[in-house]
């Protein structure tokens, strides 16, 4: 099922995601809901507070790009209660958008390198270190997870100039090919 995703100004995309359980209820349905969302929407990763779930869970598919990136073939990751413990390496610059913020494209500085802890699907711990552009997308999805976006990361004077586009979406009228839950005024 293809689920909405929450546009900037919604309350959920500010606050700390919680880790869950196994039990969780349906969590093999979500994850395929969100996966089918991603594909929909054209995007690399989706965070659980991306369609409205305060809980610690992403995903990540990469085979998408791997005609322009072939190290990225078969790269389709389910992330549970995933932390980053540490960050290495240069702060690379590359430009990012967001799900969340439909039409916005920015310049980031981010690390090359990332310490992360998390649980496949299965429940399985993982604990590794990875680079290059899998660390930058782990970053911007994890980063949904602690109430962070990209935006964040921008000088006041590049916030500036996007400043319109998010007051469009915090009037509940921005755009996209996907379904989207904006702020209602």
């Amino acid at each position: 099922m293809i689920l909405p995703i929450y546009v900037y100004g919604q309350p959920v995309l500010r606050e700390v995601a919680e880790d869950i359980t196994p039990d969780y209820p349906e969590l093999k349905s979500l994850i395929a809901n969100m996966y089918e969302t991603l594909a929909r929407a054209d995007g690399v990763g989706l965070a659980a507070p991306q369609i409205g779930l305060n809980i610690r869970v992403v995903i990540i598919n990469l085979d998408i790009i791997s005609d322009d990136m072939p190290e990225l073939k078969g790269y389709i990751h389910t992330f549970i209660n995933p932390h980053i413990i540490e960050t290495g390496g240069e702060m690379v610059d590359m430009e990012e958008g967001c799900l969340s913020l439909p039409g916005i494209h920015e310049n980031v500085k981010r690390a090359a390198r990332v310490h992360v802890r998390y649980l496949d699907e299965n429940f399985q711990e993982h604990d590794e270190w990875t680079e290059g552009y899998v660390a930058r997308v782990m970053q911007h999805e994890f980063d949904h997870l602690d109430g962070k976006m990209f935006i964040d990361h921008l000088s006041p004077f590049r916030k500036q100039l996007i400043r319109g586009k998010l007051n469009v979406m915090l009037n509940g009228k921005a755009r996209s090919s996907y379904k989207m839950k904006q702020v209602k005024k």
